[in-house]
């Protein structure tokens, strides 16, 4: 089959390779290449580096609104259209330009999650299970038919970055199923339920901030949901700390008596492993934090090099 693709994060990576595998790739769309890092320097996204390495015909229009900026895309004569986190909308003309339409990964099982952030907020919200559904785009923010959905649990070990890269791999073998049904003829698309839907709008870095009075579940879930950004961030004594990897603490274990005067945020005990915090309800177990300018460390090593007991964050 002849396949475009459109994709910009290294999330869209898998897709593209289980593409090239499998069908012909005749041309590629990312996003232009922006500034990143201290420097400000312009960079290629990781699709266009792929794209690159495999010698694809490679596109990087601002924008699909003019017939000018869709011009290479229907010189490619795609049969289908892929799309994995573009990070452009695509207008009707483009909606309709492959024959078999374009079709879409999204990290989630609609209509659970519209948006730019399902993997966050799943986490956040304390889902045990999500996945990823193959979507025929339409005009509006993921309320297209659903041709598939594959579904994967959500385990007290996932942080984001760990969950993206199943996902990631899930929707790659997903995609492949979705192709060969329509190609066969063989697979239709279906309406999404009108119940259940929910939305994930973008993460902004605020949220990163740690309330010591929530909840000690809800405090690890922004933790693992922020890891490996923005990562959840307390203070110590007015430096920041980032906080990358936490466990709340079962309801049954109780190692020290908790005095109940500690204010949420006290650091009640230091472990070999981690160290105990006091938050609104329950306590948290920290296990690796991270100071400004240094590399992330576990809390036995900070400990080392910073009294802990006793102290407060926040």
């Amino acid at each position: 089959m002849r396949v475009a693709f459109a994709g910009t994060p290294e999330f869209a990576l898998p897709a593209l390779a289980a593409l090239l595998a499998q069908h012909s790739v005749v041309g590629v769309l990312t996003q232009p290449d922006r500034p990143r890092g201290r420097g400000q320097k312009l960079a290629a996204s990781p699709v266009k580096l792929a794209a690159l390495a495999s010698q694809l015909p490679l596109a990087q229009p601002q924008t699909l609104s003019s017939p000018a900026a869709r011009a290479q895309l229907e010189a490619w004569r795609a049969q289908v259209l892929v799309v994995v986190a573009y990070g452009l909308i695509l207008p009707r003309e483009v909606l309709v330009l492959p024959p078999l339409g374009c079709i879409n990964i999204h990290a989630s099982l609609l209509p659970r999650w519209r948006g730019a952030a399902p993997i966050q907020r799943a986490i956040l919200a304390g889902d045990t299970e999500t996945g990823v559904t193959i979507m025929q785009m339409d005009s509006g923010l993921d309320t297209g038919p659903v041709l598939l959905q594959r579904r994967l649990a959500i385990s007290a070990g996932h942080a984001s970055g760990s969950l993206h890269a199943a996902l990631s791999t899930l929707g790659a073998s997903a995609l492949l199923e979705a192709l060969e049904g329509l190609a066969a003829g063989t697979l239709r698309a279906s309406p999404q339920p009108l119940e259940g839907v929910t939305y994930a709008p973008k993460i902004g870095k605020a949220e990163a901030r740690i309330d010591w009075s929530r909840d000690a579940l809800e405090i690890e879930r922004q933790i693992r949901a922020f890891n490996p950004w923005p990562v959840a961030q307390t203070a110590l004594d007015g430096e920041p700390l980032r906080i990358l990897e936490a466990r709340a603490e079962p309801a049954a274990i109780q190692p020290e008596k908790v005095d109940k005067s500690d204010h949420p945020g006290a650091i009640i005990a230091v472990h070999d492993d981690f160290m105990r915090v006091r938050c609104g309800r329950g306590c948290l177990r920290v296990t690796q934090v991270q100071r400004p300018g240094r590399r992330p460390v576990a809390v036995r090593d900070y400990s080392h090099s910073v009294a802990l007991a006793g102290r407060r964050l926040g």
